[in-house]
């Protein structure tokens, strides 16, 4: 029972983490490197607590996180993403099996979308000049929330 407990203690710290995550980027458009480093810092004690094995488990999730950060940080050097994002990002998908992670980039790309136009919209609003930022940690933070309560807090109900 205890490796339940600690399970869902390890998911509602990436939870808390998620939400930081959102609320800083929609206030300020940062995302924190320290707030990325503990998210992916968490990751490899949710390897152990769910018996993921070193080989070729706990390798692959490392080479899907390095895959996810460097395809968009091709994005980040094109300007379509920030840092923060990229990181965050890869940090995340060290936690989820690749079929996860595609899905959670589904999702924050529909949820992106929405985060865009209200931004776009908000800024054309207040008649605020030069180019809007878009905060996409709040997509991104928004589709791995879902992903949590989808695939792992879901079969409670």
């Amino acid at each position: 029972m205890t490796g339940e407990y600690f399970k869902m203690a390890l998911l509602c710290a990436l939870g808390v983490l998620l939400v930081i995550a959102c609320v800083t980027d929609w206030r300020s458009r940062i995302i924190s490197n320290r707030l990325n480093l503990a998210i992916a810092a968490l990751a490899p004690l949710w390897w152990v607590a769910n018996g993921l094995p070193v080989w070729p488990g706990m390798l692959l999730q490392v080479a899907l996180g390095l895959a996810v950060f460097a395809l968009f940080a091709a994005l980040f050097a094109m300007g379509c993403m920030g840092g923060g994002d990229v990181k965050l990002l890869g940090a995340l998908a060290l936690w989820f099996p690749w079929e996860a992670v595609l899905a959670m980039l589904m999702m924050m790309a529909m949820a992106g979308g929405v985060v865009t136009i209200v931004t776009v919209v908000h800024h054309r609003m207040t008649r605020r000049l030069g180019q809007p930022q878009i905060p996409y940690g709040i997509a991104i933070s928004f589709a791995a929330l879902w992903l949590i309560g989808e695939r792992y807090l879901n079969h409670f109900a």
